[in-house]
């Protein structure tokens, strides 16, 4: 009995403290940005959001990201998972798809990409494809009297490739380009 006890104490102590701090320890070390939860900061230090964490942008001077059944809220991170036949699910798509044409009226309705139209897993994606951005950048040149190409331009910079080559879809972090939209003059 003495013996399990110890066992449990050694154990406990090894995953439980040991481990756990030489994780934190060697991420704080190798790549401390990561480990604080990818931050992105203002110009002025002010933190505004997380490279890892979608937002809702309202605004129609701002890209929009994916919709999410969870507001953005990560302490409820996940979606509901509907069907493609579930009533409640296609109300909201047909609500969402309306909403999106009638703010950007250039846009056909076969047009829209569907990963705007649709959550991602966890309900907290900050990513949209290149396609969902582009579709939106006549609205956004409207709207801040730029040229198309120069928000193309931005589009095209802040286009990040596949990870390693390899893995996933060409992408765009929303935060990040709208960001970059408020520094173009």
């Amino acid at each position: 009995m003495l013996k399990n006890l110890r066992l449990v104490f050694v154990l406990l102590l090894i995953c439980g403290v040991a481990y756990p701090v030489l994780m934190t320890g060697l991420a704080q070390l190798t790549m401390p940005a990561k480990a604080e939860g990818s931050l992105i900061k203002d110009q002025s230090g002010k933190m505004i959001g997380s490279e890892m964490i979608g937002q809702s942008f309202q605004d129609p001077r701002y890209f929009q990201g994916r919709v999410s059944s969870i507001e953005y809220d990560a302490a409820n991170s996940g979606t509901l998972n509907y069907s493609p036949s579930n009533e409640e699910l296609i109300e909201r798509t047909k609500k969402d798809i309306s909403k999106f044409l009638e703010e950007n009226p250039t846009v056909d309705k076969a047009d829209i990409p569907s990963d705007l139209m649709t959550n991602s897993g966890s309900g907290l994606d900050p990513n949209i494809s290149p396609d969902s951005a582009k579709v939106q950048v006549p609205r956004i040149a409207h709207e801040r009297e730029l040229t198309n190409e120069k928000v193309y331009l931005l589009v095209e910079k802040y286009t990040r490739s596949r990870s390693m080559g390899l893995f996933g879809e060409p992408r765009i972090n929303v935060l990040e380009l709208n960001m970059a939209l408020d520094q173009l003059k």
